[in-house]
């Protein structure tokens, strides 16, 4: 297959080694295709990796095969992985009642549940790259590519630069999009005994779902792994101190039969989506390029568009084409991730079966700003039109045919057992 951009994509880096860093360096391994590039992955070792458990979409599981060439089976086994076929909400929406959004087809397409750092390990041994550890210091946008400045070491220049750092020190609104219309900020991470045995001769077939469920300070994520069960306390630090939190964290697990807990981490975490994604040399991905919560596991999904797309048009369009591709890439990523956004804050639209500050808070003070955040001239895009249309779409008596593959950051079979599901 002749790729003519290719020629201009010769000397390319990865800034970063979490999820995001090591999915992007895999992909360059397999998809450039002259041998003789060269692929720099650039992180700092005294940076911690905060590996936790990890849901994800579908289109994971065909990747992480293609990225290894390694079967389906010895993919999911190497990531203590079990099968996700969608997310089990409890004590979500004003129906009363638990609910499931399940990928499509129903009982036949699933994702993994993962372990981060084992998928971070498996996707290195399928990259042919030179590792530099080194602090950097800064990514510039430079005439035909990207400088990358080093602490201690000459700066070097490169065609493309994936900077996967991770969240920004601080949001700026010339950089940023904020969308705390989403309304927490803050989770408690901790790892609790597994719930799911491993096999020894191949990888757990039964369905798992993540379960999300509602709290008084938010939800709670439960994530199994064969290894470990991942549980989370996803809550608004503004409204409910860390104090609060870990107390009913303690209630709800001693309720869920669990005996111990290995406390991983307490992170705070921005809502936001970055202006600009790709500039043509600069390819932010990951959580340099945005993070929400993660209700929906839409970090690694993404990652993959975000990674995907940018090698795809940077390899197979020329060089020439680049100025005009750059800004309709960018803004594409940048309209998929609010979609995303307002499609993970509409899930608190109907609160849940607690009457607390929390609910009252989000449901009734940061849902109602997301018109205003998400307004055409102030984000670029149609993302919030776009959401409308699926909203209205639910509405009608009658849904064509023609309609029942529409998207706004995911399939309107998955709006649609959302708002089954919370009544809204």
């Amino acid at each position: 297959m002749i790729q003519p951009g290719s020629e201009s994509l010769r000397k390319i880096a990865v800034v970063g080694r979490g999820t995001a860093g090591s999915l992007a360096a895999a992909s360059v391994t397999r998809l450039h295709p002259d041998g003789e590039h060269e692929l720099h992955h650039i992180y700092d070792s005294r940076i911690p990796v905060i590996g936790v458990g990890e849901g994800s979409w579908p289109s994971l599981v065909q990747e992480l095969h293609q990225l290894t060439s390694l079967p389906h089976e010895a993919v999911q086994q190497r990531l203590k992985g079990t099968r996700k076929y969608g997310v089990a909400f409890e004590g979500w929406g004003r129906r009363s009642r638990n609910f499931t959004h399940y990928f499509t087809p129903q009982q036949v397409s699933y994702a993994y549940h993962l372990s981060a750092d084992l998928m971070g390990e498996l996707l290195h041994e399928s990259t042919r790259a030179q590792h530099i550890d080194a602090r950097v210091l800064n990514i510039n946008r430079v005439a035909d590519g990207a400088e990358v400045e080093f602490e201690g070491r000459a700066p070097e220049r490169y065609d493309l630069v994936f900077d996967a750092r991770g969240f920004p020190k601080e949001l700026l609104p010339e950089a940023h999009i904020d969308i705390s219309f989403i309304p927490t900020n803050t989770a408690v991470i901790r790892r609790c005994p597994s719930i799911i045995e491993e096999r020894q001769d191949g990888p757990v077939t039964e369905h798992t779902y993540t379960r999300a469920v509602a709290r008084p300070h938010g939800w709670v994520f439960v994530i199994p792994l064969t290894a470990h069960t991942s549980y989370g306390y996803i809550f608004n630090r503004d409204v409910s101190s860390v104090g609060e939190v870990e107390s009913d964290f303690d209630e709800f697990l001693e309720a869920d039969g669990v005996p111990e807990f290995e406390q991983r981490a307490v992170i705070q975490f921005p809502n936001y989506v970055h202006r600009q994604i790709f500039d043509g040399a600069i390819a932010r991905v990951g959580n340099a390029a945005a993070f929400m919560e993660p209700l929906e596991a839409t970090a690694i999904v993404s990652a993959q568009l975000q990674v995907g797309m940018v090698l795809q048009i940077r390899l197979n369009r020329p060089i020439e084409h680049l100025a005009r591709d750059a800004p309709a890439v960018n803004r594409f990523l940048i309209n998929n991730m609010l979609c995303y956004g307002l499609f993970v804050g509409w899930h608190y639209s109907c609160g849940s079966s607690y009457d607390s500050e929390f609910w009252r808070h989000a449901r009734g003070h940061v849902w109602p700003r997301h018109r205003e955040a998400m307004d055409p001239e102030a984000v670029d895009c149609a993302a919030l039109s776009k959401f409308d249309e699926m909203i209205d779409l639910l509405k009608a008596p009658v849904i064509d045919k023609g309609d029942w593959n529409r998207m706004c950051a995911v399939p309107l079979t998955s709006y649609a057992q959302m708002s089954q599901g919370l009544g809204c």
